[in-house]
């Protein structure tokens, strides 16, 4: 298998499964698969962080906030491996509770991620809601 089909494989199975769980209320996989080594950092949707203490508070904050995900889908539109560096670019769509009331929206996604011993680590994540004139928000 190559590092490209390695990283979509990692992509589509342990960062989906991360995503699905915090939309439930659970960070535990988000933050496993979240990289333990500075820089990181959050420009997020709702929140920004920059370091470790602050994308553990934006973690503790959205598993605070989320539960009872109906749907998540990443629709990846680019990704690229270069050695132990990747990227992805993408729409996130999501059906979840959101402070007890259920949302539909669709997030632009941008992450960063480095290969640590190993294993795909983010170290990165832009996100923002998608809010042009026929775009493919709130479906």
């Amino acid at each position: 298998m190559t590092d490209r089909e390695d990283f979509l494989t990692w992509v589509r199975t342990a960062l989906h499964d991360a995503e699905v769980a915090l939309h439930n209320g659970d960070a535990g996989p988000r933050r496993a698969i979240w990289s333990r080594n500075e820089p990181v950092s959050i420009l997020g949707a709702w929140r920004n962080a920059y370091g470790q203490g602050e994308v553990e508070d934006v973690f503790r904050f959205l598993e605070q906030s989320f539960s009872g995900c109906a749907s998540y889908e990443f629709e990846l539109q680019t990704f690229d491996v270069i050695g132990d560096a990747a990227y992805t670019a993408g729409l996130e769509h999501t059906s979840a509770t959101v402070d007890g009331e259920l949302r539909t929206y669709t997030l632009r996604a941008t992450q960063v991620y480095r290969r640590e011993g190993g294993e795909w680590k983010v170290a990165h994540r832009h996100a923002d809601t998608v809010t042009e004139p026929g775009a493919a928000e709130d479906r």
